[in-house]
Order: C-alpha cells, then structure tokens, then sequence
C-alpha cells in the first residue's frame, strides 16, 4: 500500500513537471509568432506607368498607405522598391492601394473609372503614350 502511494505521488510530480515544461513551451513559441512578422519587409513590385508624374503618384499612394515606411519607384524599369511593416499592412493591399489610383501591378488591374482619371501623358495601357515617352528618353539622353 505504502509503495502504490509513493507510485502515485512520483506521477503527480511528473505529470507536474511535464505540464510546466508544456507551458513555457507553449509561452515561447507564442512570442515567437508574435514577433515573426517584419516591421522592416522589403519587397519590389512591377506598377504600369511612363512618367515622373506617374512615379510621384505611385510613391505618394505608398506612403499614404498606413505601414509603408518607403516607396522609389524607378520609371525605366517599372520596379517598385517597398519597405513596410508586415504587422501594418500587407503586399496585397498595396497592389490594391495601387491599383485604386490608376495603375496596374501584376496582381491588380486598376478599374478603367481609375485609370481613365490619369493625366492624358499618364495613360501607359496607350502604345502612341508609352512610344511617345519612348522617344522623350532617347532625346533626352542624346
């Protein structure tokens, strides 16, 4: 008898120590994925545009949208380069934020009410636009 209740007792402190262990395990991996999300993200993104104009609208869309800490968007090659805060916002609501203004990203067509709102040099779905800044980049360079 004396033996079945040491038996019982020395499974209860297990069964203790085990669920403590359980505990802080559960603890940490808890603030692991609290703090898994990046206040400093970093992606590039490809938005439609021609211009300077353009690329003031993009980048001020950006910075509007609540999380991004900064947005340079490169006329030549379309790139635009983003760093946010993950917690804040994310990749799809900037493609959408984008797109809401006039212009497209590969995930996010702008409505035709957006884009037809762009200024006449702005128009980069028009191949007479986008061959007319074509040519603006030529001369300005030669």
């Amino acid at each position: 008898m004396a033996t079945r209740i040491i038996i019982i007792n020395l499974l209860k402190k297990i069964n203790r120590i085990q669920m403590k262990k359980l505990l802080i395990l559960a603890v940490l991996l808890t603030g692991t994925f609290t703090f898994a999300q990046n206040k400093k993200a970093k992606a590039t993104i490809k938005v439609d545009g021609v211009c300077v104009m353009c690329k003031n609208r993009i980048e001020k869309a950006c910075i509007k949208t609540k999380g991004i800490k900064s947005a340079v968007w490169n006329v030549k090659t379309h790139d635009l380069k983003l760093i946010f805060d993950e917690r804040k916002t994310t990749l799809a609501k900037i493609h959408k934020s984008i797109a809401a203004i006039g212009h497209d990203t590969k995930l996010e067509k702008a409505p035709l009410a957006a884009y037809n709102a762009l200024h006449g040099c702005c128009k980069y779905r028009s191949e007479e636009i986008r061959e007319d800044h074509k040519e603006e980049k030529v001369n300005s360079e030669g």
